[in-house]
């Protein structure tokens, strides 16, 4: 199952109708990137690789997270200390009755997942991103 909160409404450099969104996407990464699903925790393949590479977003292929900055953070969910600078903006999150930091692709605004302070060093961050916003090539 997922949960959905609120889409952005901040327009984005990569622009697609719903309708393009939907034949470029499968059904969850359309769910997670374009209407702020969350995939259930273990679910996502990417939670387990370990090549050395870099992540991009699923929607658009804009480089996000680099394989160096991955980390096991014991949620289920891929999980960094790090982005690529410039290439992930954060917007705030109140769904559900709480306060988080939402992150998305900031090429095309499609919803990674959330940033908590609890991560490690060298940021203290704590990037949960779900594995269907993502796609993996390898170096």
């Amino acid at each position: 199952m997922f949960f959905k909160s609120k889409p952005a409404t901040t327009d984005f450099p990569i622009q697609r109708s719903e309708e393009e969104w939907r034949a470029a996407l499968d059904p969850m990464a359309f769910r997670v990137l374009r209407q702020h699903a969350t995939e259930r925790a273990g679910t996502s393949p990417l939670n387990a690789e370990k090549r050395e590479g870099v992540f991009h977003c699923a929607g658009c292929g804009t480089p996000l997270f680099e394989s160096d900055t991955k980390f096991e953070s014991g949620t289920g969910w891929p999980s960094f200390h790090s982005r690529i600078e410039g290439n992930v903006g954060e917007t705030e999150d109140n769904s559900f009755f709480m306060r988080r930091t939402e992150v998305h692709c900031a090429a095309c605004g499609g919803h990674l997942g959330h940033v908590f302070p609890d991560g490690p060093e060298p940021t203290g961050l704590r990037y949960c991103i779900n594995g269907a916003a993502l796609e993996f090539k390898p170096v």
